[in-house]
């Protein structure tokens, strides 16, 4: 499948010589098992998507821009339909102007970040891959079309879960080709009928399907010529079933299209993260393999390894804590603002709460940022405005949990089960359900994220 895909180099910041030696030793490291969305293309059809041996023939990165190309004007939205023009050079790419907004608007750098083509009218759009040169794709849109800047953790997902992303009644392995099928099942020729030439076009996602277009279901894609005028006649639109039969489809578009340089953006930001270490501060974020329970009370801490001790130590800290509260309201209840008007508000600066938004919002919100699982926010309930609602992502599937707030002794708590497990504020339950699933499906692992420019 990969063995005429294009060449592509992603163009770096002028970085040492070290980081070429990276870029060439990626070529040759170890690949997932991904399977081959279309081994009746392959050939020889046991080849499988990503191997060693399928890597496309290529030049070493310079690591440079090309001289002489002009800076160009480029103009990137935040979500809040909030502007920032942005001068680049003509050969920058979209990975690097992603990485120049997370310095400028000071976000945590956790390589999620992604730059989006949206067509308003046509009610399409797509995350940029990140070694595409963002003038070049700008030339190609029309003059209502615009650049917004927004989290997509699913952009390289497959690669960590593959069978999330091609579970097994959806494709055929290379292997099982090699096994004799009924002629009933073979493609003819005369069966087959060109739909597009993905080297000339790109995968979009339908978000106004139903609506602007009369498509059947919720869960559209479209294949969109780069060089067309934006007309609906020139669209390829194309309908899934549920929400996993089209991230399948885009996906397999997508590895179909560029084949081993997707693998090559999503490990060349591990190797760089050490070679840019003095580029930057380094900025810890906070994910399910970066936080482990603790037990301090002796005169040296130590890792918590049994999960039944750290969920008996998580409720002692708790305790320990609602006693302190308790001590700091009554000596600071003469004080403007003392520690329980604190604990009500303090949510607010934090990245995952989204304030007053209705449900419908929400949802879409976990669309834009890739419905992987433990992607997350919380909200003010909108039926009960003392409650708060977490949004959750699982199995790309949309929940909420409903956060209510209980009196215990004069104090308000926060909690999730109904009280059997109560929390100070939103931020410390939070923390708690990224350490442990407890009444969810899953732990609390991406915040949503909207950052202004």
């Amino acid at each position: 499948l990969l063995r005429d895909a294009p060449s592509h180099l992603l163009s770096l910041f002028p970085l040492s010589r070290r980081l070429q030696v990276e870029e060439q030793q990626l070529r040759t490291s170890s690949l997932p098992a991904i399977p081959n969305p279309f081994p009746e293309l392959c050939s020889p059809a046991s080849s499988p998507v990503l191997s060693p041996g399928s890597l496309p023939p290529g030049e070493p990165s310079t690591g440079k821009y090309v001289s002489g190309n002009p800076a160009k004007i480029v103009k990137i939205f935040s979500e809040d339909g909030m502007g920032k023009v942005v001068e680049i050079p003509a050969d920058m790419t979209a990975r690097d102007l992603c990485q120049l907004l997370v310095y400028k608007s000071h976000c945590v750098d956790d390589n999620s970040w992604a730059l989006v083509e949206h067509h308003p009218l046509l009610g399409l759009e797509r995350c940029l891959e990140d070694h595409e040169l963002v003038v070049q794709v700008q030339a190609s849109m029309n003059s209502d079309s615009r650049f917004l800047f927004r989290k997509n953790y699913a952009k390289y997902e497959f690669f960590r879960s593959p069978l999330t992303f091609f579970p097994e009644h959806m494709v055929a392995w290379c292997q099982e080709t090699n096994r004799a099928i009924p002629p009933s099942q073979l493609l003819k020729p005369r069966h087959l009928q060109l739909l597009a030439d993905l080297e000339d076009s790109n995968i979009f996602t339908v978000i106004t399907g139903k609506k602007q277009h009369g498509a059947p279901t919720d869960y559209g894609f479209c294949i969109k010529p780069n060089k067309g005028r934006g007309e609906l006649k020139e669209l390829r639109m194309l309908c899934a079933e549920d929400e996993q039969g089209r991230t399948c489809w885009m996906t397999a578009f997508r590895l179909f299209k560029y084949g081993i340089v997707l693998y090559q953006n999503y490990k060349i930001p591990q190797q760089r993260k050490t070679l840019l270490s003095h580029f930057s501060a380094p900025v810890r974020s906070v994910s399910e393999n970066s936080l482990v329970a603790m037990d301090f009370s002796g005169r040296i801490g130590r890792v918590i390894d049994n999960p039944v001790e750290a969920q008996s130590a998580a409720m002692e800290e708790g305790h320990a804590w609602r006693k302190r509260s308790q001590r700091m309201n009554i000596l600071g209840s003469h004080s403007p603002l003392h520690h329980s008007s604190l604990s009500s508000v303090i949510h607010i600066a934090q990245l995952w709460f989204h304030g007053r938004i209705t449900r419908e919002e929400s949802h879409r919100i976990i669309h834009q940022q890739g419905q992987v699982d433990g992607l997350f926010l919380l909200r003010v309930s909108q039926s009960n405005p003392k409650a708060f609602v977490l949004t959750l992502c699982h199995h790309q599937k949309i929940k909420h949990f409903q956060i209510l707030p209980c009196e215990e002794d004069g104090q308000i708590f926060f909690s999730l089960d109904e009280g059997a497990t109560k929390f100070t504020d939103l931020i410390q339950l939070v923390e708690f359900y990224q350490l442990n699933r407890g009444v969810l499906p899953c732990k609390l692992k991406h915040p949503c994220t909207v950052v202004a420019l």
